[in-house]
Order: C-alpha cells, then structure tokens, then sequence
C-alpha cells in the first residue's frame, strides 16, 4: 500500500500534525478525532513515520473494521 493511501486512511481517524527537528528526525504526532488521544512517531523518514502511524491505527481499530489491509 502506498504511504498516500495510508495518510488518507489515517486522515479518516486522525489529525496530523507533520514536523521536522534540526537533526532531521521527522516527528508525526496523531490526535484522535474521537477521545483526542494523542501517539508521537519519530524517524529520518518519511515512510517510516507514515507505516508507524499506520501500524498503530490498525491496532487500535475493531477486527472488523480491519479490512483496509486488504
């Protein structure tokens, strides 16, 4: 799955905010729209912060609402 289809699973659920330190680490942090809950995802890349952010928002969901991996 492509990290733009990711984002926009993840939009679905979740604000974004997107940000860059003077190290270059990225810093994707998502707030839950629904109980405002909030995950912090640190790396060099781009694509790792979206696949974490992605990974957690799987977890969180029901098992039935688990079909977007398919």
């Amino acid at each position: 799955m492509r990290n733009t289809t990711k984002l926009k699973h993840i939009l679905q659920l979740y604000s974004v905010a997107l940000d860059m330190d003077d190290d270059g680490q990225m810093h994707l942090m998502v707030f839950d729209k629904k109980d405002n809950s909030s995950e912090e995802f640190i790396n060099k890349s781009y694509s790792v912060v979206v696949e974490k952010a992605f990974r957690y928002m799987m977890k969180r969901l029901p098992p039935k609402s688990q079909k977007l991996n398919e």
